[in-house]
């Protein structure tokens, strides 16, 4: 199932993506609104990584630091020799367990390849793993449903809840929506999702 053989394609064209992937930073306003909500030199939770460019590169030149995560050993060697001084970690995204907050939390052009299960479980990972006004954004499907492409005539699964979903999840997770545009013409079509976590304090969840 195209599902279950994300992390597997992606290690088996580790070469091919790190050729192929663009660094013009068609992202950087989007990166530009995430970072505005991170403290100067903070540390970023980078879900589905890659092999750490363009943007794990861009944060770090700016003075952030980077832990990034990806189920690809490859990639993750090509981060570790890029960047040694950033942590790297092998692991599922679905799974991942750090065991700590992070200043922000980042899912860019990863989180769309789990399934609509997946998805749903995921944001109380990403709630697990974020610090009290740390921004988490991540990039979506514009409408429910599932679809299939290509990446060197292998098939590549994309899914996306509806937009109403996402906001509902975002909610229950107490993380409040910034911004959203879908397929945003700027940023070579992608919907994107931008919202920070608030973490109530007990004081402030107890009765007077």
């Amino acid at each position: 199932m195209p599902a279950q053989n994300i992390l597997a394609l992606y290690e088996r064209h580790a070469v091919a993506f790190d050729r192929e992937r663009s660094r013009a930073l068609f992202e950087r306003a989007w990166l530009d609104r995430f970072l505005a909500q991170v403290p100067a030199g903070g540390i970023i939770l980078d879900l589905g990584c890659g092999m750490g460019e363009p943007i794990a590169r861009y944060f770090i030149e700016r003075g952030f630091r980077v832990w990034g995560v990806d189920g690809a050993p490859s990639q993750i060697a090509n981060c570790r020799a890029r960047f040694p001084e950033q942590t790297w970690t092998v692991a599922d995204m679905r799974t991942v367990d750090l065991g700590r907050r992070f200043d922000g939390v980042l899912a860019w052009d990863s989180f769309f390849h789990l399934t609509m299960d997946d998805q749903r479980a995921m944001f109380a990972r990403f709630a697990r793993h974020a610090a009290s006004g740390a921004p988490l954004m991540f990039t979506s499907g514009p409408s429910e449903g599932e679809a299939i492409g290509t990446y060197h005539g292998e098939q590549l699964y994309h899914a996306s809840l509806d937009a109403q979903e996402y906001q509902s999840l975002l909610a229950a997770h107490a993380f409040s929506v910034v911004a959203h545009v879908v397929e945003d013409p700027a940023c070579g079509g992608r919907t994107v999702w931008l919202a920070s976590h608030r973490i109530q304090s007990p004081s402030s969840t107890q009765a007077p």
